[in-house]
């Protein structure tokens, strides 16, 4: 069944920019081969849950090798007995 997760990230780098490793963690979502939307405040992401959780691993594993001392990564997750869509959110808003 596909979950949906929006992610955020806030890194808190040693040098060098914040966003740098925001744009890395996005690179990554789109590399992943998941359904995913930018929003302005998280990133939301629908897959298999293996899949959805496997990324935020990686996006974690990166952020902290690429110069970042520590992170805040704010998830929020969608599950139902149902294969879910992220798009079915926002029809009433079309």
């Amino acid at each position: 069944m596909k979950i949906n997760a929006a992610l955020q990230l806030l890194p808190f780098p040693e040098t060098g920019s914040k966003y740098d490793l925001i744009d890395e963690a996005i690179r990554l979502i789109e590399n992943s081969g998941l359904n995913y939307q930018v929003c302005p405040f998280e990133t939301v992401v629908e897959g298999s849950s293996e899949a959805v959780y496997a990324l935020i691993q990686k996006i974690q594993e990166n952020c902290l090798k690429s110069g970042c001392n520590e992170l805040l990564l704010n998830i929020k997750i969608h599950a139902a007995n149902r294969d879910l869509d992220y798009q079915e959110k926002l029809v009433k808003y079309k």
